[in-house]
């Protein structure tokens, strides 16, 4: 018996240093899972990020090109409305899916953002359908610039990537005055004409 009772101790460590390693282990296995989960999730999110804004990219480009015979001095390639109106139509129901995978993974801010920017290229998009007047084209380009800018924000925000700004609506401000500047000097003279009638 008084063996046992000189070893009791050592058990007893042995014990204690088990629960331990079983305990220690298993907050580590838990954290890396979470870790692992946390990374997986990003990956999806991001993927939906990039597929949407290459979408919506897709229709203001499309959008704008079908436009270009309306702005003067447009350097942008002319499209025809029906190929347009084609491509638009492919797109869309890109837009529709990308959407829904933005939804579903996107955090509040990038969500609400998104949102915003979809809605200033639907603007475009419904002009170059012909569904609506667009008076104002440079101001709905530039729109469309400032929500992609805050999009890319929130996204790289939400992803907890660092780095520089990538705001690019400031870098395209110049060519938008362009725009201003060619549309003005195109209706002076239907105004001026208007007026002498």
């Amino acid at each position: 018996m008084g063996s046992v009772v000189a070893q009791l101790p050592a058990l007893i460590g042995v014990l204690i240093g088990t629960v331990g390693t079983i305990v220690a282990t298993s907050v580590a296995d838990r954290a890396r899972w979470k870790r692992n989960q946390s990374v997986r999730w990003d990956d999806r999110r991001l993927d939906a990020y990039v597929e949407f804004a290459r979408v919506i990219k897709e229709i203001h480009a499309v959008a704008v090109r079908m436009l270009a015979d309306e702005r003067p001095h447009s350097r942008g390639h002319r499209m025809n409305r029906e190929e347009g109106l084609a491509q638009l139509a492919d797109a869309d129901v890109r837009r529709t899916l990308t959407w829904e995978s933005l939804l579903l993974l996107g955090d509040a801010a990038t969500v609400s953002a998104a949102r915003d920017w979809r809605d200033a290229v639907w603007e475009i998009e419904r002009v170059a359908r012909g569904l609506r007047q667009g008076d104002d084209p440079a101001g709905m380009l530039q729109r469309a610039n400032e929500a992609r800018d805050l999009f890319y924000r929130a996204a790289r925000g939400g992803l907890g990537v660092r780095g520089g700004s990538v705001a690019q609506a400031k870098a395209l401000e110049p060519r938008l005055d362009e725009i201003r500047a060619s549309l003005a000097s195109a209706r002076t003279p239907e105004t001026s004409t208007q007026g002498s009638s």
